[in-house]
């Protein structure tokens, strides 16, 4: 009977078409260039058109959809075996952010394959986990699998601005298409984190901080540059930048980064630290838990940098209103220690607003979905240690966290040593290598057809 298991290709594990598919996809992918500036500046069309096209060769109905021309999604359906479960989101997004050719090692839109990796801009964030999924879709047509559950997919626009155009447009406008998913995964997780010589670490997206772009506005008395003027709104701008900028916000730790720091310092032989503990020290712990502290430090806290400022037009003119803009950040549950927070340092003359206010999220990580995700990492990786981990930034998650959607961040990749993932998410010379599309696709393989 296990032969003859073995035999039937329902039950053998993606291999070499889906993996030579997953290169290519993805090398497509990056050069049809979907670049997102902001502002309604991108086309995902000729990506959504491209994605289309192979998922109906592989006898998916895709839908294509735009709140505005050109901004393109597409949404399908895979029906499962078992109608009484719930269905399953699985998202991505198809625009990326711009990148300088001048400062590249190659073509940033050339999705060229050099020494068994994939380089251009996408290749982590995130047409490479578009391409796993479609290689993974079309390979189960070939084998005749069907997943369990109900597995809705989706492909967006827009998610490196506002997601009005993408994410936010089909959870406001088409939320039938969504009907009976209950949970979803998306990007920025399951990667591999080396944390040590012998510490293999795969972070899955159980959280994400909430998004808080302020517009900050001073306004005073408009004068000649050389007079005396206590009503300037240049000064009360900077001073109410420079107190956001030093300003040290408190530890707030919530349930997904306590489970991090839980398991991440028995990974390191730390005793268990009591973290109700009045005089419990996050930063000593930190210290002593090597590079994985870079998977908790920057959401053990909200957050608020300042990042633009406008005033004036003449040297000699001092103008009657400043502008400065604030990227903040909320860990979940701490949305009324921001915005009182705010108040306070803000100070008299300067009003803020919220310029693009987007929910916090956390995820359970004792659900059979969470325990399935870590499974088939652990599966394919038997030296993986999994746990979860609050993402800093944000994914079109929130977006579907209004349909009740709750998210992963999953978005699986066997990284070697010296890889620094991270540092390639909107940075120079993006690139992945073959060998973790390979392995993406075998992971998403195996858990889209047990979850």
């Amino acid at each position: 009977m296990a032969d003859r298991t073995l035999r039937d290709p329902r039950h053998r594990p993606a291999d070499g078409p889906a993996f030579d598919e997953v290169v290519a996809f993805t090398s497509d992918l990056i050069r049809i260039d979907t670049t997102n500036r902001g502002g309604g500046d991108c086309r995902e069309r000729p990506a959504a058109e491209y994605v289309a096209e192979r998922l109906a060769d592989a006898g998916v109905e895709p839908r294509l959809l735009e709140r505005t021309g050109g901004r393109t999604n597409v949404v399908a359906r895979i029906e499962g075996t078992d109608p009484s479960a719930d269905a399953l989101l699985v998202h991505g997004h198809l625009d990326v952010v711009p990148a300088e050719p001048a400062d590249w090692t190659v073509h940033p839109f050339s999705g060229e394959v050099r020494d068994g990796v994939v380089w251009g801009r996408g290749a982590v964030d995130m047409k490479n986990t578009d391409a796993m999924v479609l290689a993974v879709v079309r390979d189960w047509a070939r084998r005749g699998v069907r997943p369990r559950r109900d597995i809705v997919l989706a492909y967006t626009a827009d998610e490196e601005a506002s997601a009005e155009d993408g994410a936010g447009f089909l959870a406001d406008r088409h939320a039938d298409l969504f009907e009976g998913c209950t949970e979803g995964i998306g990007e920025s997780g399951a990667y591999t984190f080396h944390a040590g010589p012998h510490l293999t670490l795969y972070p899955i997206g159980a959280g994400e901080r909430g998004t808080a772009w302020l517009k900050l506005t001073a306004r005073g008395r408009a004068g000649h540059g050389s007079r005396v003027n206590r009503e300037n709104a240049v000064t009360r701008l900077a001073a109410a930048v420079a107190r956001i900028g030093a300003h040290r916000w408190p530890v707030r730790l919530t349930a997904t980064v306590r489970a991090a720091l839980t398991e991440l310092a028995a990974l390191h032989g730390v005793d268990a630290p009591d973290l109700d503990d009045p005089d419990f020290d996050v930063d000593a712990l930190l210290a002593r838990l090597g590079p994985a502290a870079a998977l908790v430090e920057a959401t053990l806290r909200n957050s608020a940098n300042p990042t633009m400022l406008h005033a004036g037009y003449k040297v000699n003119v001092i103008p009657g209103s400043a502008v400065a803009h604030v990227d903040g950040r909320i860990v979940p549950g701490g949305e009324e220690e921001f915005t009182a927070t705010l108040d306070e340092l803000t100070g008299p003359g300067v009003d803020w607003e919220f310029h693009h206010n987007q929910v916090a999220l956390e995820a359970p990580v004792d659900s059979p979905t969470y325990a399935v995700l870590r499974a088939a990492i652990e599966h394919f990786d038997p030296d993986a240690r999994v746990l979860p981990f609050c993402m800093s930034g944000g994914t079109d998650a929130k977006q579907f966290s209004r349909l009740g959607i709750v998210g992963y961040g999953f978005a699986p990749l066997k990284l070697p040593a010296g890889f620094d993932y991270q540092a390639l998410f909107h940075g120079v010379d993006e690139r992945v290598p073959v060998d973790a599309l390979h392995f993406g696709v075998r992971v998403l393989d195996h858990c889209l057809r047990n979850v």
